[in-house]
């Protein structure tokens, strides 16, 4: 028997932020009416660590702590055991989306060593002999709008606006030929045996081409790639945190450490 099971969200953007309700409808659809044994969605927002291959037997007591740190995590029972219709189905469902105690909701986050990712999963428990059925979606958390606005000079940025600043070259012995700006994150995973640390590259754009005049101010206009960078971080398991680097080849004018908001 052909189903088809779906998780519809009623934001196109999947976006959510702290204390709003995460809402949508669970999409089945079946050419017979369809015998299961109960319908249930659950919630989860989990931060997965891992080390580099370099640290590999440098901090083994740390590869039995690494595990997933839960942010968040609930169940509800959407329909009861029973029959659906043949057809399309639509069951409704609303969760409130808000931390556990003292767990904070950090935002959304695709790293290479520090993840950070909400989901919300369906399970459909079907009779002996048919396999049961399961279907994910993720969704994204931001953190509320901050006010704050950021210059690379202040090296305090607002995650939800552009990196934007100036670059003027004073001397150089040699021509130019371009200036590039990259964004690097810098996360750092560890416990009370050790910690391990790994700058990766997030992106790299190019702001001047050629042999730029002296004494001229080259404006710096970056956005930050919101799946790959959140505002700074730091736990006591985990950090995050971003490095904006200027370079012209190999040579490096600047670096600047960023507080992200």
């Amino acid at each position: 028997m052909s189903v088809t099971l779906d998780i519809r969200l009623k934001r196109a953007n999947k976006v959510y932020r702290d204390g709003e309700v995460v809402a949508g409808v669970i999409l089945l659809v079946c050419k017979e009416a369809l015998q299961h044994h109960g319908v249930s969605l659950t919630m989860e927002g989990l931060v997965n660590l891992q080390l580099s291959s370099k640290s590999v037997g440098v901090f083994e007591a740390f590869y039995n702590s690494v595990k997933p740190i839960p942010l968040i995590s609930s169940v509800v029972e959407v329909a009861k055991a029973g029959k659906i219709p043949a057809g399309k189905t639509e069951i409704p469902f609303e969760f409130p989306l808000s931390g556990k105690g003292n767990k904070v909701l950090y935002e959304t986050y695709h790293g290479v060593f520090v993840n950070i990712q909400y989901t919300l999963r369906c399970d459909m428990k079907r009779p002996l002999l048919a396999k049961d059925l399961s279907r994910s979606c993720e969704f994204i958390v931001h953190s509320q709008v901050s006010g704050a606005a950021g210059r690379l000079d202040a090296t305090s940025c607002d995650i939800g606006r552009p990196l934007t600043g100036e670059l003027v070259v004073e001397n150089s012995e040699v021509p130019v030929k371009s200036i590039e700006l990259q964004l690097v994150r810098v996360e750092t995973c560890g416990c009370a045996e050790g910690y391990a640390r790994d700058a990766t590259e997030i992106q790299n754009i190019q702001i001047a081409e050629g042999d730029v005049c002296h004494g001229l101010a080259v404006p710096v206009h970056m956005v930050f790639p919101r799946l790959f960078t959140c505002p700074t971080l730091e736990t006591t398991n985990f950090k995050v945190g971003l490095v904006v680097y200027w370079s012209s080849g190999l040579v490096v004018y600047r670096s600047s450490g960023l507080q992200v908001l």
